[in-house]
């Protein structure tokens, strides 16, 4: 009777463990000191470049007779985007100066570029540039996996997995891959949710396109495998009935 006592408590003993282990690999950056204030320089943002297939709008103040001629920034009711799209070579094309070259250039920097072409137009007003198609994915195992428009230019991963609703309790915090297309390549970088250096990462902060990819722990299998689950539960009792058993008999041969 003592051994199975003593089984029992093994059993229960190990069980706290592995729901310890669970747990641990829940929180969020977890070699940062929660306890005090820290500081850290920022150090690896880079504003975003202007690419071949983005849609600009382009909203220009200054003279009321040039300036209608460049606001298409606001979609008309027929249309869900409009703008100027960056062709393949990276230009758009404007009324009034013809075709100006915009990849590679910063939304500020096309705005300055722009400033000097139209200054005639402008004249003392203002130009603002932004990118009307500025999107980012988030799939796999958080509460609301989609594709979402961003309203600036500046977005990071954190930010991305909050509009996403935060990750599941069963999500992997230490395996999230992020996916970017770039000059014609595809690249495929590892994001750990679990240690402060995310921070630094180069690709903290999230280009257009970008697709954040949460992988589920295998819990979340077997939550939906319902078949698989029960069978598991079932030969994990079986087996635990079984080593009573045997605990009992050899404690009656004693």
């Amino acid at each position: 009777m003592k051994i199975c006592v003593q089984k029992l408590l093994f059993i229960c003993f190990f069980f706290f463990l592995a729901s310890c282990s669970n747990y641990n690999k829940i929180p969020y950056f977890q070699d940062l000191d929660h306890s005090k204030i820290s500081n850290t320089v920022i150090n690896n943002y880079a504003p975003i470049k202007i690419q071949p297939g983005d849609l600009l709008g382009i909203t220009i103040s200054g003279n009321k007779e040039g300036m209608a001629a460049f606001n298409i920034n606001e979609p008309p009711p027929t249309s869900p985007l409009f703008g100027y799209r960056v062709n393949s070579d990276g230009e758009i094309k404007l009324p009034l100066i013809g075709t100006v070259k915009a990849a590679e250039l910063t939304t500020e920097e096309l705005k300055a570029k722009l400033l000097v072409s139209l200054a005639e137009w402008v004249k003392g007003g203002d130009i603002e540039v932004r990118i009307i198609n500025f999107k980012i994915s988030v799939i796999g195992d958080v509460l609301r996996p989609n594709e979402y428009i961003v309203q600036n230019d500046r977005i990071n991963i954190l930010q991305a997995l909050a509009l996403a609703g935060d990750l599941n309790i069963t999500a992997k915090r230490e395996n999230l891959l992020l996916i970017r297309e770039e000059n014609g390549t595809r690249h495929y970088y590892p994001v750990n949710l679990t240690s402060k250096k995310l921070f630094a990462l180069p690709y903290y902060y999230l280009q257009n396109n970008d697709v954040l990819v949460v992988e589920p722990d295998r819990k979340k299998y077997d939550q939906v495998d319902t078949k698989g689950y029960r069978d598991a539960t079932l030969v994990l009792s079986a087996l635990s009935v079984l080593g009573l058993l045997v605990s009992a008999v050899l404690a009656t041969r004693k």
